[in-house]
């Protein structure tokens, strides 16, 4: 519990990672965490519960294939800290339609355009 409060205080932060196993080795490889095999999408949920809630994380990268799995729950997530990153992954192309955050991005920006034209 300690080490939570350290890392915030010292202007310093986590990245948490929910992706599949050669992403997850790859960052790895870069010296960047450690590996907690999550299998079901009960895990999943519950680890980006966990993360999301967690106040020495600043930044939660997920597999786009992996979000849509839990897509009710990263479409729910709304707050700026953890960010929600969704990333591609080796076998599964990136999909901007389905990008939570993106779409975020093209609604706000739709909403200016609309409020300029006015």
């Amino acid at each position: 519990m300690a080490g939570r409060g350290n890392a915030a205080s010292n202007n310093s932060a986590l990245i948490a990672i929910i992706a599949d196993e050669d992403t997850v080795t790859g960052f790895l490889l870069a010296g960047v965490g450690n590996v907690d095999l999550q299998t079901t999408v009960k895990q999943i949920e519950d680890a980006f519960k966990e993360f999301t809630a967690r106040d020495d994380i600043a930044i939660v990268l997920i597999s786009q294939y992996i979000a849509n799995m839990i897509r009710f729950l990263v479409d729910g997530y709304n707050k700026p800290i953890p960010a929600i990153l969704e990333i591609p992954s080796k076998d599964h192309p990136y999909d901007p339609e389905s990008d939570s955050v993106l779409s975020r991005v093209k609604h706000l920006f739709s909403a200016d355009s609309s409020s300029e034209r006015r």
